[in-house]
């Protein structure tokens, strides 16, 4: 749950990055959100979170 929530502030920071520096306007931003939600809905949340979950894994297994 606590990587599933870092992603998403991650990924509202970067959106509202992307909006107000004019390289990503709000008609495209909010089609992929509704996509991000109907997507969540379908029978392959289950394999994107898991596919998450071990790229999480990954990184945090790197030792610099």
């Amino acid at each position: 749950m606590a990587i599933s929530l870092s992603v998403v502030l991650l990924l509202g920071i970067v959106l509202v990055v992307l909006i107000r520096g004019g390289s990503l306007k709000a008609g495209p931003a909010i089609v992929a959100m509704f996509f991000g939600f109907f997507l969540a809905s379908t029978g392959m949340a289950d394999d994107i979170q898991r596919f998450l979950d071990s790229l999480a894994a990954m990184i945090n297994s790197i030792n610099i």
